[in-house]
């Protein structure tokens, strides 16, 4: 499997406060992150999947969401966020 507890507890730790914060917006914002790319390079390989297409394109909203939220309440951590996963140019 592509996302084991292993791979979540590293994500945790690397974008939360603490390898158990999985609420922090940060952390979700990562952990949705790391699913989008793993579901693009699957569309890549398989066009015709549109449930895994549908999946990707709520992920994505998601993402957004929480992002939005950000920008609402602390634009630094949005703007730390942002830099430290590359997801804007």
């Amino acid at each position: 499997m592509y996302l084991d507890a292993a791979k979540k507890q590293e994500i945790f730790a690397k974008h939360g406060k603490s390898n158990t914060d999985t609420g922090s917006a940060e952390a979700q914002i990562a952990l949705f992150s790391y699913r989008i790319s793993h579901l693009t390079e699957h569309l890549r390989a398989n066009h015709k999947d549109y449930n895994t297409e549908r999946s990707l394109k709520m992920l994505v909203g998601k993402r957004r969401r929480l992002l939005d939220y950000l920008i609402d309440k602390d634009i630094e951590r949005y703007r730390a966020i942002i830099k430290e996963l590359g997801i804007r140019k």
